[in-house]
């Protein structure tokens, strides 16, 4: 299923995502600078599209790149007009946006509607979009599931920062061939690190993101073990 496309609006936003971002990273777990505050800049980012329209779904990449050491960050966004019931922790702030108005911008590990999409697009049931522009498939965000099972994620959602640099979301693999479930575990790679990941894996997301020197890496953004 593709599911409708979201408008990108050419509009303003107060306070502006890199703002909200700089204030919400340090206080993060897998946050590797130490320097206060994080000198962010946009390094690259895709999304995906809620077929319902309500919820916008943003993976934005930003380099720390002051006197830090230029790490690249993973801040997937889910952006809602309300509250959502049960996300306080995984709030990243409100900002008023020039056209809709209030927003509620959560970490996207926190809302399920982001989690789902994401699972959706490893199983190639959608398409991931241009950062920039409305109605613009970006081919170059790669995945990998070789399975014709199915991923779902736990309900509820189930959060943890448990590993160096990682958010893990729990879900649960559906094998085609025999109908079993069985647990596993989303991977949000907060920390990007070019190559492939290492470990084995069911199902990877890969991106490509700009360093400041302006060389293009390429890395998995997110994991299914």
């Amino acid at each position: 299923m593709i599911g409708g496309m979201a408008t990108i609006h050419r509009t303003t936003m107060v306070p502006t995502k890199l703002e909200l971002l700089a204030d919400w990273l340090p206080r993060q777990p897998w946050y590797r600078t130490t320097r206060r505050p994080p000198e962010l800049s946009r390094a690259g980012g895709f999304r995906l599209d809620d077929p319902a329209g309500e919820v916008g779904i943003e993976f934005a990449f930003v380099t720390d790149g002051g006197e830090g050491d230029g790490t690249t960050y993973s801040a997937p966004m889910a952006y809602r007009g309300a509250p959502l019931p049960g996300a306080e922790e995984g709030l990243i702030g409100t900002s008023e946006h020039g056209v809709l108005g209030t927003r509620w911008i959560y970490d996207a590990a926190h809302d399920p509607v982001a989690v789902a999409q994401l699972l959706a697009f490893v199983c190639g049931r959608v398409v991931a979009q241009q950062q920039g522009e409305s109605d613009t498939p970006d081919p170059t965000v790669g995945r990998h599931w070789p399975s014709a099972g199915r991923l779902a994620a736990a309900a509820p959602l189930r959060v943890r920062n448990s590993e160096p640099g990682r958010t893990t979301v729990g879900v649960e693999v559906t094998d085609a061939s025999t109908a079993r479930t069985l647990s596993g575990s989303l991977h949000l790679v907060r920390v990007l690190e070019p190559g492939t990941d290492e470990e084995p894996d069911l199902a990877r997301v890969e991106a490509d993101w700009t360093r400041p020197d302006g060389t293009t890496w390429r890395g998995p953004v997110a994991v299914v073990r």
